[in-house]
């Protein structure tokens, strides 16, 4: 990350041409991204088209107010002329004025229609893009969360979706407004006086070049400004995440020196866009009085002259104040519509990939026959320039019977149960669950037949009873409770406050390390899968409790087919087959008294972990190897 003072964190002086060049094909993209994000508001376009033709209304209210108060104007003027005439003269001014009122009362109601039907419409597209967006990161492959941070998907699911809703909330209407004032307005005026139409709507051209100009600008902006968000976004939710880990060394002034420098860079971009935003409309504003100025010099030599009425004059200048408004606004136009380009290409970034890892065309259910499943030469890495996780693994486990994986750690153990639940897919080879390639099935099949209890413990802040119900929502209590009891866990949550309605706490802080792990293991229970993968799933389950699990789970598992990964020999020495990986292959394989007697590297793992620590604390990783 840059620092605060770099250039790149303070770029103060970058203009258009730099903005074209840096946004590159983002610019030329822009069109149809607005395009897209009106497009939007096609699942409410009944209510769209309230919003918009309440606007259209507003603006041409907004249109009868100059040509009325020019009425008038030369209504007083006569009556000036000709003298006091007494009440009757006046009747045409106050009707005049009535409908200057009624005109008015008018544009407020539309105008409160516009604004109420659009903030529906852009909160529900909000809403509808939220939920796509949460939706596609649910089914978003493995391989793509590992390149991007989840900060930065939180910045995107948050602010960059705002963005694109703040434009259709407030930037449509204020688009519609200033089109139809200038268009029609800048009509009725030419149909007054060409000449002093021409003068009037003169800044209007110097200000769309001027808004053009900051819109480039204020595009690469937010682009960068959403990068430096994404950054800070980061910084905080990895500092939250690890509190712990940042109070134990104490790194605090570390992290609050990081959090600062990534907080400045951020600010440094939002300051600048306030800066272009000033200057930009500096300039609008000096066009617009500058036009009129001109107005007024050349109206009054048209109104000397006969050829145009006060009134007529004082129509153009009212006409002027009108437009000036939605001028003054462009900025805000160009803000809300470089927003929306940036967020949404952001946005629609995430929303238009498509997962590595999805259902075939041809896909169908997975039929469980069997319950057997068969890796055939399966390899794997995780980059194209990245080493072999695995390479050329075969092995079968079929139902009922119990398969044992260990290895250094780095050997692919892990890799192995991602494969199976199919988080990932093979360079080579194939995985069959009951002779069917798991390629060829459907996701939703897939999972409920191959269950996954990782070794990264999750539980969300909720009930005992919901996160070990997670896999199966609609199971009954009697479930899991006796998931629970096979996972060695029930007699602990019957010693909490509300027993399994206890709440666990952000990432189940409420429990051991021990107790976590086995609520993960109960909630792999749950379902009826055919396969069953615990990938190190006892690492934090002392020894005792470790056997009774071990036993139970035997006893529960007893038809079904198990993988059970681990580093420590006591959770696998019973599996009908072991097979010893190394950098991604398998150099052993066995049961256990088949691999005590070869001698290698599990009978040597075999003697560190059970021979007293005195006795066996010289042994190295070399000593292992050979």
């Amino acid at each position: 990350m840059p620092a605060a003072g770099s250039r790149d964190a303070t770029p103060d002086h970058f203009s258009a041409s730099e903005a074209i060049v840096a946004l590159g094909i983002d610019t030329a993209r822009a069109p149809a991204l607005l395009g897209r994000v009106v497009g939007l508001t096609l699942r409410y376009r009944w209510r769209f088209a309230v919003a918009m033709g309440a606007c259209l209304g507003a603006a041409l209210a907004n249109l009868a107010l100059p040509r009325l108060l020019g009425r008038a104007v030369d209504q007083a003027a006569g009556i000036a002329r000709h003298g006091h005439p007494g009440t009757v003269a006046l009747a045409p001014v106050a009707g005049t004025a009535l409908l200057l009122v009624g005109a008015s009362a008018l544009r407020g109601v539309l105008q409160m229609t516009a604004g109420y039907n659009a903030e529906v419409v852009g909160q529900s597209v909000g809403r509808d893009l939220r939920l796509a967006f949460f939706e596609k990161l649910q089914r978003l492959d493995f391989a793509f969360h590992d390149r991007i941070h989840s900060g930065d998907l939180i910045t995107r699911g948050m602010l960059d979706l705002e963005g694109v809703r703040g434009f259709l909330e407030l930037g449509l209407q204020r688009i519609v407004q200033l089109v139809l004032l200038a268009g029609v307005g800048g009509w009725l005026l030419f149909d007054r006086d060409p000449v002093l139409a021409s003068v009037t709507l003169l800044f209007l051209p110097v200000v769309a070049a001027l808004a053009g100009r900051m819109g480039l600008r204020l595009r690469l902006a937010w682009t960068r400004l959403q990068e430096r968000m994404a950054v800070l976004t980061r910084v905080m939710e990895e500092n939250l995440q690890g509190a712990r880990v940042v109070r134990a060394f104490p790194a605090r002034a570390h992290q609050m020196a990081a959090f600062d420098e990534a907080g400045d860079a951020a600010l440094a971009y939002a300051n600048q866009r306030i800066r272009i935003r000033a200057r930009s409309m500096a300039q609008i504003n000096g066009a617009y009085y500058a036009a009129m100025l001109l107005v007024l010099w050349l109206g009054s030599h048209r109104v000397a002259a006969g050829a145009i009425t006060i009134g007529q004059l004082a129509e153009f200048l009212a006409f002027m104040t009108i437009l000036q408004m939605p001028m003054r606004q462009t900025s805000m136009i160009m803000n809300a519509a470089a927003r929306a380009v940036s967020s949404g290409a952001r946005l629609f970034e995430i929303l238009d990939r498509e997962p590595v890892i999805r259902d075939a065309p041809d896909a169908a259910p997975l039929i469980r026959t069997a319950g057997e499943m068969r890796f055939e030469n399966v390899s794997f890495r995780y980059a194209d320039d990245a080493p072999w996780a695995l390479r050329e693994v075969s092995f079968a486990i079929g139902a009922g019977r119990t398969l044992g994986v260990i290895g250094p750690a780095g050997a692919g153990k892990s890799t192995l149960a991602h494969l199976a639940a199919r988080f990932y897919e093979p360079q080579a080879g194939r995985i069959l669950v009951d002779g069917q390639d798991i390629r060829t099935a459907t996701l939703s099949s897939l999972r409920g037949a191959v269950a996954l209890v990782a070794q990264d413990v999750f539980l969300f802040d909720d009930s005992v009873e919901r996160n070990i119900a997670y896999a199966e929502p609609e199971s009954r209590r009697s479930d899991v409770r006796a998931a629970a009891r096979t996972a060695q866990l029930h007699d602990h949550v019957e010693t909490l406050p509300a027993g399994y309605r206890t709440s666990i706490g952000e990432r189940g802080s409420r429990l051991s390390g021990g107790q976590r792990q086995r609520a993960v293991i109960a909630r792999g229970l749950l379902p009826d899968a055919a396969v069953l993968v615990f990938d190190d799933a006892t690492s934090a389950v002392d020894a005792a409790t470790e056997h009774r699990l071990r036993h139970a789970l035997r006893g529960a598992t007893g038809d079904q087919a198990t993988i059970i990964i681990s580093h420590r020999l006591t959770s696998l020495m019973h599996a009908d087959e072991i097979i010893v990986l190394d950098e991604g292959r398998i150099v052993e394989r066995g049961t256990h008294a088949q691999l005590l007697e070869a001698g290698g590297y599990y009978a040597t793992l075999h003697a560190l972990q059970t021979t007293a620590p005195e006795a066996g604390s010289d042994r190295s990783r070399e000593e292992i190897d050979a």
